[in-house]
């Protein structure tokens, strides 16, 4: 029960700070994450997508960073995959003494615990860029940068000694945001070249909308890019209460699916009209509610996402045993190293 809880505040955290890329962007994002050993997981794991499909990935059980789609491995050769199998390998290590440091913070010796840390980049067509840095602590937030301010947000009080060793020189903002606008992006660059043909593919839903019960369902699946609007209609008007909008979910294929619930009464039902709005790259679908029975709107469309599930993960801070030292890690695709040696 308690690695089912550690594992489920690592989805929900994930849920909350994947960063979902507009239309007309690309994205790059690294996840890493330390668990406590002695449990059915590894011990540290790292995981790469651009535009939310998977392209690399390392953990210490297989101990070498691997492709994950064709394109990477036919563009990439043997010496790039050792040089991040040998920066993965050292990166175990310093994550492993970071959530030691994070269980002395919390005054924590045993148990399941999680050190996150998500290092993600935006590009939009127009030249606009965006980028993150955001770590966190058994599936909670941890700290932040703001890459407006160059100063970092330390929700928890464990991580304020941390906020200000990091402003009091501003060495660790400026090397996240030059890397963030500058490295990031380049590599952010080369892998969708890589995989044009499939990134910039477009899979439009499948739409269903039935009852179910005091509710109707609207469900989408079968859509990539991820990107997608749901909304409700009553007799042609925005409805904007008693909706409930579910998290956009992969399927097995590398296509995503979202569902939307709207609580309603048969009366309301019986007396007015219901319809689903489904907004994706471009397309509106809309979809009448019949009650009593399923409408299926099915839009042919292609491409393919792969997102891992427990594995996607928002970082937190490399910290040495002894208090209040701080570990770089080594450089790498997914984040620069630091300049920083607090």
């Amino acid at each position: 029960m308690e690695y089912s809880n550690a594992i489920m505040k690592v989805l929900v955290f994930l849920a909350c700070t994947t960063h979902l890329a507009l239309a007309g962007s690309h994205s790059l994002q690294y996840f890493y994450t330390a668990v406590t050993p002695g449990i059915n997981f590894p011990e540290y794991t790292s995981v790469g997508l651009v535009d939310g499909e998977q392209i690399v990935y390392c953990d210490s059980n297989i101990r070498k960073n691997i492709p994950k789609t064709e394109w990477m491995e036919k563009n990439e050769g043997a010496e790039y995959w050792d040089r991040q199998t040998q920066i993965c390998l050292r990166q175990q290590k310093n994550f492993k003494v970071n959530l030691g440091t994070a269980m002395g913070r919390f005054n924590q010796t045993k148990g399941v615990h999680t050190v996150q840390r998500m290092v993600a980049c935006e590009l939009d067509d127009d030249g606009t860029k965006r980028g993150y840095r955001q770590d966190a602590y058994d599936g909670e937030d941890f700290i932040s940068l703001d890459m407006n301010t160059q100063t970092w947000t330390a929700p928890k009080p464990q991580a304020v000694i941390t906020k200000n060793k990091w402003e009091a020189t501003g060495v660790a903002a400026t090397h996240y945001k030059n890397y963030l606008e500058n490295t990031c992006i380049e590599s952010l660059q080369k892998y969708v070249s890589y995989g044009r043909d499939t990134l910039e593919r477009k899979d439009h839903p499948e739409v269903s909308v039935f009852q179910k019960d005091s509710s109707a369902v609207c469900h989408a699946t079968g859509f990539f890019p991820k990107a997608v609007m749901i909304s409700w209609q009553k007799d042609g008007e925005d409805v904007n209460e008693n909706v409930e909008l579910r998290e956009t979910l992969p399927n097995h294929d590398g296509t995503f699916q979202k569902k939307s619930i709207l609580i309603l009464s048969p009366e309301e039902l019986k007396n007015h009209k219901y319809t689903c709005v489904v907004q994706h790259s471009g397309l509106d679908i809309v979809m009448p509610l019949h009650p009593g029975g399923v409408s299926v709107g099915v839009i042919v469309g292609v491409v393919a996402v792969l997102l891992l599930v427990l594995i996607g993960c928002v970082g937190f801070f490399i910290w040495r045993k002894k208090k209040n030292d701080f570990k770089p890690v080594a450089a790498s695709d997914g984040e620069g190293s630091s300049t920083s040696s607090k």
